[in-house]
């Protein structure tokens, strides 16, 4: 099992950085107590189903002193768990001003009665030690939320676009648009097998039927244009944050030309080095 400890400053950044590794298959526990956390990986480790990626937040919250702090790693080292540390720091200005901007108190600051900087400073004081001990540190002064996702992803995958879940899915018009679709392309305007009596029953995942779709020179165009949308349009997302996105082809019933063109794309999208879920909504219906 893989640690990794994400900790840092109250306000920079730590939640959306969880929220990006969950994206990329880290469980993800937030907030748990410094002496809890031995106890943790043991229970984890005698689990009949061991976690491989786990990610814990641990700060000011759930510890309550810099030595224990340091007692709750010492404890993981003599458990020979492998554990790195992701710190996200930030200006104290930076921090100062998004409490002002989301009205919200700085949790040293409530549990003292203290002012905000001076709870940023204790703060600091109190992750000292792993902030000396962190394996990553990212600043997030200057950092979109998009940004910073997109450094944490980079951290552990290969690939940034490892860490956006895509979906091509295949339906018909008449019945009814997928309301979970991000890109819808139309392909009606191509010739339809179903008034090919041969091919009426079939749908695009045989070959005479994909065969006959993709004949045409405007069946060529169009899928050539649609894969160049998609290699333009896809990085972007990705940059964006996104961390789901679905590709929706329809056709009228759902079952000759979309198919066709759902398994051409995916084929497209894998040869970029996503991993896409493909799925045929209206392949199993009776077309009469």
């Amino acid at each position: 099992m893989n640690l990794l400890i994400v900790t840092g400053l109250s306000g920079a950044g730590k939640s959306l950085a969880m929220h990006a590794l969950e994206d990329i298959g880290f469980f993800c526990i937030d907030n748990i107590p410094a002496n809890l956390l031995a106890r943790l990986m043991e229970f984890a480790r005698q689990s009949e189903n061991p976690l491989e990626r786990v990610a814990v937040v641990l700060d000011s919250r759930g510890g309550r002193s810099a030595e224990e702090i340091l007692r709750a790693l010492e404890q993981l080292r003599e458990l020979r768990v492998d554990y790195k540390i992701l710190f996200l720091d930030a200006r104290n200005d930076v921090l100062e001003r998004r409490y002002q901007e989301t009205r919200r108190r700085h949790p040293i600051s409530i549990a003292a009665g203290i002012s905000t900087d001076e709870a940023i400073l204790r703060e600091r004081e109190l992750l000292a030690p792993l902030y000396g001990a962190a394996d990553y540190q990212i600043d997030t002064s200057l950092l979109s939320t998009a940004q910073l996702k997109d450094r944490v992803v980079s951290l552990f995958v290969d690939k940034t676009s490892d860490a956006m879940t895509l979906s091509i899915l295949s339906f018909g018009f008449k019945y009814g648009q997928p309301k979970e679709a991000d890109i819808v392309f139309d392909v009606r305007c191509l010739p339809n097998p179903f008034y090919i009596p041969e091919l009426k029953h079939k749908t695009g995942l045989d070959l005479e039927v994909s065969d006959y779709v993709m004949q045409f020179e405007e069946s060529r165009g169009l899928l050539q244009r649609m894969e160049e949308l998609l290699r333009y349009s896809l990085p972007l997302y990705v940059k964006e944050g996104k961390s789901q996105l679905t590709i929706a082809v329809g056709c009228t019933g759902g079952k000759h030309r979309s198919i066709t063109f759902a398994e051409k794309l995916a084929v497209y999208v894998k040869n970029m080095g996503y991993h896409p879920v493909v799925e045929h909504r209206d392949a199993q219906r009776l077309h009469v």
